[in-house]
């Protein structure tokens, strides 16, 4: 029975499930509810409030790390070894062995147990089976020396995913794992847990992924989890029903309450229905409404409408091309016309947002030029938030340069930052305070206030919950005008690109029709 609190707050409360192996549970639930805490007190990071975690006898656990910078001053295959703590030190006292020239007897007697002890652990083996880890990450050989330093941070997570998998643990906990992953690399984790024998906790946003992996949903919602079998699909007409089914059932007693109240009141008083009356009295003090508790999950509501309509000629491009350290790519023309839905798909480091920002003026391209109908007012989410918010401006202040005047008032504001999940002093937050997720709907919100007809965003679903993301989806099918975007989210290109942009061995391919399989 586990609890977590935090002061007067309470995550969850006398929580009791059971994961078994074999199975992949997809840990659900709205930002803020407490998923993250509770794989932390899983994995023995964290302390519950109250209750215990009991874990087999023998089993072994891992988890992905957040901290992205512990490991920087190590070589990235090394990084991968460490995933597996008992062999990386055999390891280092195999390599400490081989690098003396004399050994005593002592020492050679050791040597040989640790041989022995190595190749058990598939020492033999350990760097093919790193490599192939990192190969499914989109990391190439040249690479595997170079210190994890040299890495984004996306990159980071990667090296960091292939260390917990390296060790194969009974109990894999991963959160968020598919952040700052491409397309290729989604599918190739999706095939690996789809073969994975263990116990698989995961939370992910990621709604393809959910269910593709997924053979339960594990629902951190009312201050409890509740388990539904099967994938996140199944859930969410499952949660469904049992909430309708849980209203219904308290409708009917609340007219049955009603009833015998009316009975009761009627006729305590009358002697040749007093002990009806009586009866009935009993009766009611059975009946127990079941509390309906407000549920955590909240979406918010996103809607954009165009300040000025979108004329025939959008974007034109002209053999334009770009190169950093190598070419990117080079020679694409197209033309935009209004009402797209263009999706920008390819592996990370292609040049997927560098295509955004020449398309959305942002960038000079090398060569080549790209022209803009006189229509067009760009409106843009950025992959980075810093990009566009101050991080010392109040989000109130910040988001009230972009409306109207007869919209700039406190009133006007607060009312609209609560449709954004904004609630009472949570619209004078330090930006640079704000979640990941409060900067995004910040952000989504500026772009509303500026009602721009051509919509530009980069990974816009990367630190939205589940809720935000479908409201998402469905705000952005529903525009008007052009929108252009980068996303790794299956279900948000499958639903809406009318055409796409894949940036592939220097190329962009221009395709239209159904985005992905």
């Amino acid at each position: 029975m586990l609890t977590k609190r935090f002061g007067a707050d309470i995550l969850f409360e006398d929580v009791s499930v059971k994961f078994t192996p074999g199975n992949c549970y997809g840990l659900v639930g709205a930002n803020g509810s407490g998923k993250s805490t509770f794989v932390k007190i899983l994995a023995g990071l964290m302390p519950a409030t109250r209750g215990e975690v009991t874990i087999g006898k023998d089993c072994t656990l891992g988890y992905l790390r957040q901290d992205h910078a512990e490991f920087d001053d190590i070589p990235i295959l090394e990084t991968v070894f460490m995933g597996n703590q008992k062999l990386w030190k055999l390891h280092q006292e195999r390599e400490g062995f081989y690098a003396k020239s004399d050994l005593s007897d002592a020492e050679h007697d050791r040597s040989g147990v640790i041989e022995h002890e190595f190749g058990e652990a598939g020492g033999y083996t350990m760097e093919a089976d790193a490599a192939k880890l990192l190969a499914g990450l989109g990391f190439t050989e040249d690479v595997f020396t170079q210190q994890m330093r040299t890495l984004k941070g996306g990159f980071k997570l990667r090296v960091l995913l292939a260390q917990v998998l390296f060790a194969h643990p009974d109990v894999l906990l991963l959160d968020e794992p598919t952040n700052h992953l491409d397309l290729e690399s989604i599918e190739w984790l999706v095939e690996l847990l789809a073969r994975y024998e263990g116990t698989v906790i995961v939370i992910s946003h990621d709604r393809f992924f959910l269910n593709q992996v997924c053979t339960h949903i594990a629902d951190l919602d009312y201050h409890e989890i509740r388990m539904f079998p099967g994938n996140y699909d199944d859930f969410t007409i499952a949660s469904l029903e049992l909430r309708e089914l849980q209203a219904k059932a308290n409708e009917k007693m609340e007219k049955q309450i009603h009833d015998l109240k009316t009975f009761i009141s009627r006729f305590s008083a009358n002697a040749s229905k007093s002990k009806q009356a009586t009866s009935r009295q009993k009766l009611l003090g059975k009946i127990e409404l079941k509390e309906m508790k407000p549920s955590s999950r909240v979406s918010p509501y996103l809607r954009f409408n165009v300040k000025r309509r979108l004329g025939d000629k959008v974007i034109d491009v002209d053999r334009i091309s770009k190169s950093y350290a190598s070419e990117l790519f080079k020679d694409f023309s197209c033309t935009i016309g209004p009402n797209e839905k263009i999706a920008i798909i390819g592996k990370n480091g292609t040049g997927k947002t560098t295509l955004l920002k020449i398309l959305s003026g942002l960038l000079t391209p090398d060569a080549g030029a790209v022209v803009f109908g006189e229509t067009v007012q760009f409106n843009c989410f950025p992959q980075e938030p810093e990009e566009i918010l101050d991080p010392t401006a109040q989000a109130l202040d910040w988001l009230g340069q972009f409306a109207d005047e007869k919209d700039r008032s406190e009133t006007e504001l607060r009312s609209f930052m609560g449709r954004m999940l904004f609630s009472k002093d949570d619209v004078f937050k330090k930006i640079q305070v704000l979640s990941g997720g409060e900067k995004a709907r910040l952000i989504l919100a500026k772009m509303m206030l500026v009602g721009g007809n051509v919509m530009v965003l980069d990974e816009p679903t990367n630190h939205l919950d589940l809720e935000s993301i479908e409201a998402l989806n469905f705000a952005l099918s529903q525009a008007e005008g052009t929108v252009i975007f980068v996303s790794h989210d299956h279900r948000l290109i499958g639903s809406l690109a009318t055409r796409i942009f894949e940036i592939k061995d220097q190329q962009i391919f221009d395709r239209t029709g159904p985005a992905l399989e």
